[in-house]
């Protein structure tokens, strides 16, 4: 076992939890399954495995940064009940 129950105790009071004494072999159990999968896994020989940026190594297509749209300020702001040159003009709302 690489985890006891005084560590899971011991967690459990740093982390605030309230454990029950039934509940802390099942976590027992279950920390030491995690920890016995990180160690199999940290066996592995990975000496001669390339680092990836990307674990697809694939490339974003971009669309071509074209103007699709041209201004039609004008036509909005004719549309609004009250406006400024350039501006909507609403009401006050806080003072």
């Amino acid at each position: 076992m690489l985890i006891n129950r005084k560590e899971v105790q011991q967690i459990a009071v740093l982390a605030k939890l309230n454990v029950s004494e039934d509940e802390i072999d099942t976590i027992v159990t279950s920390l030491d399954s995690v920890v016995e999968m990180i160690n199999h896994i940290n066996e592995v020989d990975t000496n001669e495995v390339k680092p990836m940026a990307n674990p697809m190594d694939a490339v974003q297509r971009l669309r071509a940064d074209e103007v699709t749209e041209t201004s039609n300020k004008e036509v909005l702001l004719s549309m609004a009940t009250n406006a400024d040159e350039d501006y909507f003009l609403v009401p006050t709302v806080v003072e």
